[in-house]
């Protein structure tokens, strides 16, 4: 996998236009001056759980007794799952959210960012080829500044291409991310079954 396919496939999975709706739903209550504050703050932490998760998750799943395979196989299901609530019914039901006041790493950081397919597909990437850990720490890194970008700008992303504008986004992420799904539930059968 190269570099550009590691940012490529993690921006889809960290799926900003999806979390736009949901990031302004969750700061309805924040008072408008400190919004991009939080906004920040929730992104640092998400990064920061990335982070750990590049770098330990192996070691995680080693102690979990937990293989590749299965883990992408467990991907691949989760991903796959996430993948058609986007397609077939739209961004409000993929998290139900209801937050009343500031939110603190839940639920912006965890799990709309850093959320349980991001960090498996980090586990993935690293397991693959643990030795190039610097290509992907610049994937990370890349992908979670592209999702940061838009996410910050997320009120006039909104205003300009409008609800419809981001389902049909959302959508189209949607799909993609199906075919990434069932490439890591293949790979993760064939690892399994020991089948090149």
């Amino acid at each position: 996998m190269s570099i550009v396919s590691a940012i490529v496939l993690l921006f889809l999975v960290l799926d900003p236009l999806a979390n736009v709706p949901l990031f302004l739903v969750v700061l309805s209550n924040v008072d408008e001056g400190r919004r991009r504050t939080v906004i920040v703050r929730e992104l640092l932490f998400a990064l920061v759980v990335l982070l750990i998760f590049l770098f330990a998750g192996r070691y995680i799943l080693q102690i979990l007794c937990v293989s590749q395979a299965s883990l992408g196989i467990a991907g691949g299901v989760i991903l796959l799952l996430i993948a058609i609530k986007m397609i077939f019914t739209g961004f409000e039901l993929v998290f139900k959210v209801e937050v009343e006041s500031e939110p603190f790493i839940f639920p912006l950081a965890v799990p709309l960012v850093a959320g349980p397919s991001a960090m498996t597909t980090i586990i993935l990437i690293m397991g693959k080829d643990p030795s190039r850990w610097l290509d992907w720490l610049l994937a990370v890194i890349c992908a979670w500044f592209a999702t940061s970008v838009i996410l910050f700008f997320s009120s006039s992303l909104s205003k300009i291409l409008g609800r419809r504008g981001l389902l049909a986004c959302e959508r189209l992420m949607g799909m993609l991310l199906t075919t990434v799904a069932v490439e890591m539930f293949v790979t993760g059968i064939r690892q399994s079954f020991f089948l090149k």
